[in-house]
């Protein structure tokens, strides 16, 4: 077993440098599967695994990705009673999803009464790097991975709209005191004070800053870099845009109970409407044209890996 400093370090892993998973279409067990209805949305996700492995197998003769086996696995909960692995992408249903991983695991009986705290600072659900090397290949081979993603522009939005337009007593006072500084001429004395009220266009001068004030947060970071998909062989690929389907056929697919279904409500500011086409839309008014392009550029592996259109 690895020390405990050397699994949450870095720096001793260093002989895992360019550790490569080779992307192998493995076929989904559908043994738990019940009923025809699903038969649209299993073509879909068969579509959607192609798609990116093909994806995957043009961009690794290109270029083979240079990181640590622990980096690589950071962002992803584990669920050992179901064998399921789930690597989180902020703002794509990810705490929505990790009740429901609490409540497979069995440490909840309904999704529907567990905290925005408690889901996200309860320290309840154990990670994949927290395990040691064998720990992680075990799984890494044997566990259904499944991972939840989203429209970029919606994504970035949507993580905008929650941290900076919100009382946030993180986001604020440490990104958003350091935005207000470096990007807002003549700012008054309250913004520099508090970090409250940036702006849309401000945010993505940081985003877009490769000498950013502050570092990158998992909200807006790029799924390529949180989860490395071409990396990891994700068995199950669901999207925002059909959260609620995708979810309850990956629930049957992993033998979930059958009374779990994945909760339908809106995690925090559930009065704001949703981050939408047209919401977004409203935001990129804000910015030029060459803003939009580079922020699409910014997440343009995103876009490619996950087929989706560009804005």
């Amino acid at each position: 077993r690895l020390p405990e400093q050397q699994k949450t370090s870095e720096s001793p892993l260093s002989w895992f440098r360019g550790v490569y998973l080779p992307p192998a279409l493995h076929p989904l067990n559908k043994t738990f599967v019940k009923g025809g209805e699903w038969q649209d949305i299993d073509s879909t996700q068969e579509k959607r695994r192609a798609f990116l492995q093909d994806f995957c197998k043009k961009y690794n003769s290109r270029k083979k990705l240079q990181t640590h086996l622990v980096h690589l696995v950071s962002r992803i909960y584990v669920e050992d009673r179901h064998k399921v692995l789930y690597c989180e992408v902020p703002k794509a249903g990810c705490s929505n999803w990790k009740r429901v991983l609490m409540v497979l695991s069995g440490l909840a009986a309904s999704a529907n009464n567990i905290s925005h705290e408690d889901v996200h600072y309860g320290k309840h659900l154990r990670k994949l790097d927290s395990y040691d090397l064998k720990g992680i290949y075990t799984r890494l081979n044997t566990y259904t991975k499944f991972i939840f993603v989203r429209d970029p522009m919606e994504r970035l939005v949507s993580a905008f709209r929650d941290k900076f337009e919100h009382p946030n007593s993180y986001y604020h006072p440490v990104f958003g005191k350091a935005i207000i500084k470096k990007y807002r001429r003549n700012a008054d004395e309250e913004a520099l004070k508090t970090g409250s009220g940036v702006k849309f266009k401000e945010f993505i001068q940081y985003l877009l800053d490769s000498h950013r004030p502050v570092g990158m947060d998992i909200h807006w970071d790029q799924v390529s870099k949180l989860c490395y998909p071409c990396l990891i062989n994700y068995d199950f690929i669901g999207k925002f845009e059909t959260l609620e389907e995708d979810a309850n056929y990956f629930l049957q697919l992993v033998g979930a109970p059958a009374d779990l279904e994945f909760p339908k409500f809106k995690d925090r500011h559930s009065s704001d409407e949703r981050t939408s086409v047209e919401v977004v839309r409203q935001y990129l008014k804000e910015l030029s044209k060459e803003e939009r392009q580079l922020t699409y550029d910014f997440y343009y592996l995103d876009y490619l890996m996950f087929n989706y259109t560009s804005p």
